[in-house]
């Protein structure tokens, strides 16, 4: 079983609030991910995409089931995979930044292991890839 990390850091033209606003409403993550992504079990916390909450990504036995673990307002959300996968021990963190003229940097760290040998290689660049062009097209979804 081997190890991955990916890292990604991007500033974007968005103030933070907003930026963390599409991250956190799980409809609105799907569209920056381009894949349909729902709730499926609602925080007990102030914000239904808050702290407990699961969204499913993907369609039918494809699909991933995310829990989220932190949910600190327009600053940061951390969580991870619940549902079976080619991967294990998935961990995401994303934190939120002021940057200069309204601006907002983003940091976005996912940890992850690998089940089947030689997956994680693929899963990491496809990962690595969609998420870099999903932050990239975020500020059209303002």
């Amino acid at each position: 079983m081997a190890s991955y990390r990916i890292e990604i850091q991007e500033i974007i033209p968005v103030a933070r609030d907003k930026a963390f606003a599409v991250f956190a409403d799980h409809r609105r993550f799907g569209k920056l991910l381009g894949a349909p992504v729902r709730r499926i079990k609602e925080s007990d916390q102030a914000d239904p995409n808050g702290v407990g909450s699961v969204r499913r990504i993907g369609v039918g036995p494809i699909g991933l089931e995310e829990e989220i673990l932190t949910f600190e307002p327009d600053s940061l959300i951390e969580y991870t995979l619940t549902s079976v996968s080619p991967i294990r021990n998935h961990f995401g963190r994303i934190r939120f930044e002021d940057h200069t003229d309204g601006q907002t940097r983003i940091n976005y760290t996912i940890t992850f292991d690998d089940v089947v040998p030689y997956t994680g290689k693929l899963v990491a660049s496809t990962l690595e890839n969609g998420l870099r062009k999903g932050i990239r097209r975020l500020p059209k979804l303002i």
